[in-house]
């Protein structure tokens, strides 16, 4: 029977807050990483897959469960696992170099040997002639570059990577994904496998011979998707754009389920996580939507013309669904009535409707509008409402979903706000909105 190199058991993981209850961000995550293969983990923010990758690496322990590198249970760092992390983390007092040797530093290497190893994956990596530069010298894909090649220069069994060009630009991404594909196809690197951490369902096909879908919160395996296209792969081919849809389809399945099912909006508690979704965003993608020829549009389409990844494209489609201005289902979305009628509004009349399916769909909303309501100042500290959500959430993350609330509340008019006072009160009091 084949043995995994790396391999996850019963993983989960709480953070603890201070006289609080617990944040359960993993939640028996199991999973079996082996030889010859690039496995990507695909999941919305806040899943908890840079945690699982930090767990994995040693750097964090679990609450609960196992990490087997080898058979052998880790604790800690481990000398076969290394890492690539999303902002490059270079030491800026070094260069290119001395960065790239770090590692075998610290492994005791000698320096002739360090710095015969070193030069030769600057050299694989494209940074040939940059050995001397600082980090500050350097382009973000360059940076990144020094990255990946400080992270092969310990010659690790596994390479994990933490959302590795999530940073860079379209062009130098594709670049450097390429480049990395080669040093693997190539056994220009000892490494026997790579695990992934992405938010670009695009790059987890290109580049992955798995792809594992992460549920939120708290994060979980939702499913596991193999891909069977050779390398190098054509993303115009039609198996390529049909295991895209595949993914789509696998990521918005039960999505939202709490927030789309059609019930009032006490189907959503008060402490619920809402997208960090910017009005103007959401507004131009019901625009862009209300345009189409049909009423359902594939979010895959949806998302490579208006150039979003997944993580903005979801954020954006989840506070339309909680809002009842669209649906998602079968990886499609498609617009309400309310949703339209938003969409050919004028600024006056898409107040109006925001404000009511506002107070309609987000306990939260509501519940601060009948607060002021119901005092005789028609005022009430920030403070008090954050009391009211922070048992379920973190303090920041209250103060961000709060935040959120109060910027679309501003925006519908239906409640005002003093940051300096922090004080919420109606700019109209006694002036109901039906």
């Amino acid at each position: 029977m084949k043995q995994p190199i790396l391999q996850a058991v019963d993983i989960s993981k709480s953070f603890t807050r201070s006289g609080q209850q617990e944040l359960l961000v993993l939640d028996q995550v199991n999973f079996n990483l082996y030889e010859n293969e690039i496995v990507a983990i695909l999941g919305k923010s806040g899943s908890g897959k840079s945690t699982l990758l930090r767990i994995l690496s040693g750097l964090i322990d679990s609450s609960t469960g196992q990490v087997f590198y080898r058979s052998q249970q880790v604790a800690g760092p481990v000398k076969g696992i290394s890492m690539v992390f999303q902002n490059f983390a270079l030491m800026p007092w070094l260069t290119v170099l001395e960065n790239v040797e770090i590692g075998l530093e610290a492994l005791g290497v000698d320096k002739d040997s360090r710095r015969k190893r070193a030069l030769g994956l600057i050299d694989t990596v494209g940074l040939d002639g940059f050995e001397s530069a600082y980090p500050k010298e350097l382009s973000g894909g360059m940076r990144q570059r020094v990255g990946l090649a400080r992270a092969l220069a310990v010659d690790p069994d596994v390479l994990l990577m933490d959302e590795p060009f999530s940073a860079l630009d379209v062009l130098t991404a594709e670049n450097l994904r390429s480049d990395l594909i080669d040093i693997w196809r190539q056994g220009k690197s000892h490494t026997k496998a790579i695990l992934i951490v992405t938010h670009n369902i695009e790059e987890a096909v290109l580049m992955a011979d798995r792809i594992i879908i992460f549920d939120s919160n708290p994060g979980m395996i939702k499913k596991v998707l193999a891909v069977d296209l050779s390398h190098p792969r054509d993303d115009e081919d039609t198996k390529f754009t049909a295991l895209v849809d595949q993914v789509y389809l696998a990521m918005t399945a039960d999505a939202n389920a709490t927030a789309v099912t059609g019930e009032s909006a006490s189907t959503i508690s008060l402490a619920y996580r809402l997208p960090d979704a910017d009005i103007s965003e959401a507004t131009g993608l019901l625009e862009e939507l209300a345009e189409g020829d049909t009423n359902r549009t594939s979010l895959q389409a949806l998302a490579e013309s208006l150039h979003l990844d997944v993580d903005d494209l979801f954020t954006l489609t989840e506070i339309l669904e909680i809002l009842k201005f669209a649906t998602i289902s079968e990886g499609d979305i498609e617009l309400t009535a309310a949703g339209r009628a938003f969409a050919k509004a004028d600024i006056l009349a898409r107040k109006q409707i925001f404000a009511k399916h506002l107070l309609d769909n987000v306990s939260l909303a509501r519940f601060i509008r009948q607060i002021l309501d119901a005092q005789s100042d028609h005022c009430i500290v920030k403070d008090r409402i954050v009391d009211e959500i922070v048992d379920d959430l973190s303090e920041k993350e209250a103060e961000r979903v709060l935040r959120l609330v109060i910027d679309w509340g501003r925006y519908a008019e239906i409640f005002a706000y003093d940051d300096n006072s922090r004080l919420l009160s109606l700019e109209n009091p006694g002036e109901d909105i039906d």
